[in-house]
């Protein structure tokens, strides 16, 4: 067997683009049966999973919105007192939480900084308030109604 040769190709790009729609329609119908078997034996399910995706989003954006976390916010709190013994924004911070009582650990923690800066913080307080240990300086401060 001898293969002839002509200029023509065996398959036009015409047919090639007929047989690709008449497939991918044929790929659509089949798609759309099977959604309609789907959505008519399996409406309660799909009504069900559809609601429990708008819950799902509904309970992220609710929890984002609860558990989002708070900036702290510098009360002034007696600020003739506080500019006048120097203390700063940050010293203030570590004071309201120390009359809170909280360690130098959740200090740090709350605060975001290392333990060894609320250290270095607590006593630029002390010698501020002229206090030896941290209950004293708290009550100083609160004598002075710097804090609560």
């Amino acid at each position: 067997m001898t293969a002839r040769k002509t200029g023509k190709p065996a398959v036009s790009v015409l047919s090639l683009i007929a047989y690709g729609v008449l497939l991918a329609a044929g790929a659509l119908f089949l798609q759309w049966i099977e959604y309609a078997h789907l959505a008519r034996f399996q409406s309660g399910g799909l009504l069900i999973s559809l609601l429990a995706l708008v819950f799902l989003v509904l309970g992220i954006w609710v929890g984002a919105q609860l558990f989002r976390k708070a900036a702290l916010t510098v009360s002034p709190g007696n600020p003739e007192a506080r500019s006048t013994l120097g203390i700063s924004d940050r010293e203030y911070e570590v004071l309201e939480l120390l009359a809170a009582g909280q360690s130098n650990k959740e200090i740090a923690r709350t605060l975001g900084v290392s333990p060894n800066t609320v250290k270095t913080h607590v006593s630029r307080l002390l010698e501020k308030l002229d206090a030896r240990r941290r209950t004293e300086a708290v009550s100083k401060a609160r004598a002075l109604r710097i804090v609560d």
